[in-house]
């Protein structure tokens, strides 16, 4: 019964999936030619066109990933690969925990050499195609190693501690193993920024200047202190601009990509800046913390209950139970049950996204937030024309006409 209910979700998403990517497709296309009437006096014709395109080669790649996906899938579970895995660990001379890390990693290798085809394809092949790479092989490859060797690093004690909960913690394991978890995450979001972000990129303090200005007085307006205003050296991988917070507390950290630096005039970073603060005073970092908390929570006394299920195990094609194959089967099983949720987050999402627009409108005027987004729009080649289906289903921001229309409500107001 679970092996039909499994592949009855697996199909439903599938199809739904491609159903809205052909929506998209079609609808972008049949807008290509016409620039939306909000963005014709900012917008040239040649570049809504390349983001269209853009667009459209993202969807096809986007399309072939997401069968290729479901296939791997099947062949792990009713295909019998978890099942060949298992059995090449269960003669290992180490212990349970130690012999399931080694299952679970084993696996995560081997669905990393899987996905590198399509990783190379898309930054060296769509992405250059259309003016975006700025990466080189041996830094592609580098960065491959060193996100390995720092999965490996933070991964495998998280990985020991909650097989070891499972193993001997009793009843109510899946708690002790809720609390380690929430420790992980807040320990990880600590150190990014000083520890692990400098691994990637080189962060420069803002120099002195005018800009700086801007952001100081912003800042002491809206009450934020933060360790500093730092600029990221990410034209060297890619020619996508953005500006983020990453930390907590006394770590907080305000980010800027150089290639957003440049391609901004000083009071629209203010303003992109005031809409990230809008985040921030709101709390929406916090609420999805709470949020991301609370389904943990649930998930870990899901898998507590299913890992006592005979059902469980067989329904997904393995023969035997332990504690590392439930982990790992409820990992690969649970996003084919909780897809149909996206849209409630994202309208969550779309929900703080205009909370903290008009945060920034109060604080640098909705003027400055509009310029900066349009240019963003076009150096990020996003397209002005989304399927509104598809954008409620996967779009955590709101449309980009949406979006401008909102803002522009307020400038008179």
């Amino acid at each position: 019964m679970f092996t039909t209910v499994f592949l009855a979700a697996l199909a439903t998403g599938l199809l739904i999936e491609l159903w809205l990517i052909q929506r998209h497709q079609r609808h972008i296309t049949s807008h290509r030619d016409q620039v939306p009437k909000a963005f014709t006096d900012k917008v040239s014709l040649q570049e809504h066109q390349k983001a269209a395109d853009y667009s459209c080669a993202k969807l096809s790649l986007g399309r072939i990933e997401l069968v290729f996906g479901v296939l791997v899938l099947l062949a792990w579970t009713l295909g019998g690969g978890i099942n060949l895995l298992d059995s090449l660990w269960m003669d290992s001379p180490w212990g349970s925990v130690i012999t399931g890390i080694g299952l679970i990693l084993t696996f995560s290798l081997v669905n990393r050499v899987i996905d590198l085809p399509f990783g190379i394809y898309r930054t060296f092949v769509l992405e250059e195609r259309f003016g975006f790479n700025r990466t080189t092989p041996k830094r592609f490859m580098l960065d491959l190693l060193l996100q390995t060797v720092i999965g490996l690093v933070l991964g495998v004690p998280l990985l020991w501690a909650v097989l070891w909960l499972m193993e001997g913690a009793g009843k109510y394991w899946w708690f002790a193993a809720w609390l380690v978890w929430v420790a992980f995450m807040l320990t990880v979001t600590w150190l990014y920024p000083t520890v692990i972000a400098p691994l990637f990129n080189k962060f420069t303090p803002l120099e002195e200047g005018s800009l700086k200005a801007r952001i100081d007085s912003l800042l002491d307006r809206c009450g934020f202190t933060s360790k500093g205003i730092f600029v990221m050296d990410g034209s060297k991988r890619s020619g996508h601009g953005n500006a983020y917070f990453t930390g907590f507390g006394r770590s907080k950290r305000i980010v800027f990509f150089d290639t957003l630096i440049e391609s901004l005039e000083d009071q629209e970073t203010e303003a992109v800046l005031a809409h990230e603060l809008g985040h921030f005073k709101k709390r929406h970092a916090l609420k999805h913390l709470v949020i991301a908390m609370a389904f943990t929570l649930v998930g870990l006394w899901l898998l507590g209950w299913l890992s006592t299920q005979p059902w469980f195990y067989q329904g997904l094609g393995v023969e035997n139970t332990s504690n590392a194959l439930a982990l790992l089967l409820f990992m690969i099983s649970v996003p084919v049950f909780t897809q149909f949720m996206q849209p409630a987050g994202n309208w969550l999402s779309r929900r703080h996204e205009f909370e903290a627009d008009d945060f920034a409108h109060k604080n640098t005027g909705a003027e400055h937030l509009i310029t900066a987004l349009v240019k963003l729009y076009k150096e990020n080649a996003s397209t002005l024309t989304p399927d509104p289906f598809y954008s409620a289903y996967h779009d955590s921001h709101p449309p980009a006409p949406v979006r401008i229309t909102h803002l522009s409500s307020k400038i008179d107001t």
